[in-house]
């Protein structure tokens, strides 16, 4: 499974690429609007940062617009994915860039029907929103198992990355049900490293060590 970080601040990135399990990028009109940095302008910074798939996302909303937009973006970099929202208009912009070769993410996504269109119109990636379907009682692990299937099926290559995760847990149960990425927040991503099993053992090893030592100086 691939990690994506969900982010467009580059503190966070630095940070998190330092560990060495980071495979790409997520933005989204929200989190560039947090930085105060024109999207393009950033986008690049972060693929300066990143050696794998940025998602850039259009802010039109009309197929036309969106085409040239998506356009423009995938000059930026050869690792930008032009992410597209799952509408008629988007579906439709998707149809076109793809065949032009430019990479999507095609966005929002909360149904299965909603996936198997995605892979139709030919995305790279499509982005089940799995948290916020949590949050109004639906299964979000249920539907990336329920795409997973459906690719599967039909062998779409579009791949499944699980979006809007919440906690650890999402990511373990995205990658159980099929996911092929998890994007996260940092502090999602640096939860996954804490367990207080670990914490205690390893202060249980340094303690044993030290005292051994101590004891042998004494004698």
């Amino acid at each position: 499974m691939k990690f994506f970080l969900d982010s467009a601040n580059l503190d966070e990135l630095r940070n998190a690429t330092a560990w060495g399990i980071v495979d790409g990028v997520t933005t989204n009109p929200s989190l560039i609007a947090r930085e105060g940095v024109p999207l393009e302008d950033r986008i690049r910074e972060i693929c300066a940062l990143i050696d794998g798939d940025v998602s850039a996302e259009v802010v039109s909303t009309k197929s036309d617009d969106m085409v040239a937009e998506g356009r423009r973006l995938a000059r930026l970099h050869r690792n930008v994915v032009v992410k597209l929202p799952l509408i008629p208009d988007g579906i439709r912009a998707c149809s076109i860039l793809s065949r032009e070769g430019v990479r999507t993410n095609v966005t929002l996504c909360f149904s299965a029907a909603q996936a198997l269109i995605a892979a139709k119109a030919g995305a790279y990636i499509v982005s089940p929103f799995i948290g916020r379907l949590d949050d109004i009682g639906a299964s979000g692990i249920d539907l990336i198992r329920d795409i997973a299937t459906i690719y599967r099926n039909f062998a779409f290559p579009t791949q499944i990355l699980a979006a809007s995760i919440r906690s650890p847990m999402h990511v373990v149960e995205s990658a159980k049900a099929g996911a092929h990425i998890a994007t996260m927040p940092f502090k999602v991503l640096e939860s996954l490293f804490h367990h207080p099993l670990t914490t205690k053992g390893l202060e249980q090893f340094l303690s044993d060590y030290s005292k051994a030592f101590e004891e042998a100086a004494v004698r």
